[in-house]
């Protein structure tokens, strides 16, 4: 016999909308200063030359021209050429 009730509707919770995160600008391509170039979670890409890295550890371009990503160290920079 069970211990507890079937929870129905109330017990499943509705589905929650996504973050929208991911890289939104690639390499070679351009951007102006303050377009973003990565929405993620921690730092798995870091902040290179002509970008910063915000709060939220999204990746701003802080000035225009072309992203550029490389490997330094084991770590993945994004810069802005």
């Amino acid at each position: 016999m069970s211990k507890s009730k079937a929870t129905g509707k109330t017990g499943q919770g509705s589905p929650r909308p996504g973050k929208r995160r991911g890289i939104k600008r690639y390499g070679g391509q351009s951007v102006r200063a303050g377009e973003i170039i990565v929405r993620q979670v921690g730092t798995r890409f870091h902040a290179g030359p002509g970008t910063k890295l915000g709060r939220d550890f999204t990746i701003v371009a802080l000035r225009a021209g072309r992203v550029h990503f490389r490997q330094q160290k084991g770590k993945k920079i994004v810069a802005v050429l």
